[in-house]
């Protein structure tokens, strides 16, 4: 079977990323912009960084700000009006997974109008154009919405996340720039970190695994459990380290697929308005557990480059007990709630949920097959 990857065109790193963003607009022959964003990242000032560069370059735009967490059909609908309204000929997307998802879904149906319904670009949509032009950058460290070929919508009338995969949506450009981050609160840089080592695990694990992406999810791995920390507490370093290991993960996990906590974790947003970062990093060292004899001597490698001492030598079962405490415990440290009752899960509604996790689109990629009553049992577990 050929094994298939997919990458964004052309991406910058690092602090002053986003000083690209006017030169690659211009270069590329864009005549207007619609900026994509949420009102947080302009009362902060984060989203003015960047069009502060395109006022001073002469860039033509127009800025949308009306982006919402776990961002809805309508939501998606009211963005395309105001681009179409715009005649922009591109989008440059500031945010976290929010923002850019939502471009990601107006910058599909904008060059796929038959699509325009929103629904039916849930899992791989057989669009035929590319999306409109897309220039992301990403105001957190956790989505490396900005690198694949995934975006999640929440269906609000029918209580549920769904998942769109397809090739068209990859973004052009990418500006990961530290400077973009450091206005994250604590709690916002555990939940998007956590939700990218969710990625890089997941990916590694996950039955599409393969080589190429074992190498850049052991690294985002490697890379991540020694910098989340040092990016919660505000340290740049940290950040910008952050930045390139979520980025990573997302080079990997975008072409292979997720398994059982995505799977788990888009219900309990879709339900209860959760950040997914939150959601993934409350489940993920419980799902490890549960994995944990379906991968091989893959926690081994997870536990050689977290630096757990006695890594090589240990048993299968003792190495794979120590991978998960060493994600346990980077997940305490960074303040993560321990349980999904803090989060506001109420038991009567799991069963429900349990469902809507079984048959979410991550949940095939997990290396342990699973049932509905497993799901129950594992969301129960973690109340």
């Amino acid at each position: 079977m050929a094994n298939r990857m997919i990458l964004n065109e052309t991406s910058y790193f690092g602090k002053g990323a986003i000083e690209n963003v006017p030169t690659e607009f211009k270069a590329r022959g864009f005549k207007k912009a619609a900026v994509i964003t949420d009102k947080d990242l302009v009362e902060f000032e984060v989203a003015t960084k960047v069009t502060k560069l395109l006022d001073e370059a002469g860039v033509d735009y127009a800025l949308y700000d009306g982006i919402v967490p776990n961002p809805t059909i309508q939501n998606v609908k009211d963005g395309l009006a105001f681009v179409k309204e715009a005649q922009a000929d591109c989008i440059i997307a500031i945010g976290g997974g929010s923002p850019i998802d939502t471009a990601k879904a107006i910058a599909i149906i904008a060059t796929n109008p038959e699509f325009s319904d929103v629904i039916s670009l849930e899992g791989v949509a057989d669009t035929k154009n590319p999306c409109l032009p897309i220039l992301a950058v990403p105001t957190t460290s956790g989505t490396a919405a900005e690198v694949t070929i995934n975006y999640v919508i929440t269906d609000e009338e029918n209580h549920r996340k769904f998942v769109c995969v397809d090739p068209h949506d990859i973004p052009l450009v990418a500006f990961v720039d530290s400077d973009m981050m450091m206005g994250m609160p604590k709690s916002l840089a555990a939940a998007t970190g956590m939700d990218a080592m969710t990625h890089a695990i997941e990916g590694f694990i996950t039955k599409g695994a393969w080589e190429m992406t074992d190498m850049l999810h052991i690294k985002a791995i490697e890379i991540i459990g020694r910098s989340l920390r040092d990016s919660v507490n505000g340290d740049q370093a940290g950040r910008e380290a952050m930045a390139l290991g979520q980025y990573i993960a997302g080079m990997g996990f975008s072409n292979v697929g997720l398994g059982l906590v995505h799977g788990m974790a888009h219900p309990l947003s879709a339900w209860y308005n959760i950040p997914h970062g939150v959601a993934c990093a409350s489940l993920l060292p419980t799902i490890m557990k549960y994995n944990k004899d379906f991968t091989g001597e893959k926690y081994r490698e997870i536990a050689i480059v977290l630096g757990i001492e006695g890594a090589e030598t240990m048993s299968l079962e003792d190495v794979r007990d120590a991978a998960c405490q060493a994600i346990d415990q980077l997940s305490t440290d960074v303040g993560i709630p321990a349980t999904i009752s803090e989060l506001g899960v109420k038991e009567e509604d799991i069963p429900a949920i349990a469902k809507d996790a079984l048959n979410d689109v991550c949940t095939p990629g997990n290396p342990r097959d699973t049932t509905l009553e497993e799901i129950i049992e594992l969301y129960r577990s973690l109340m």
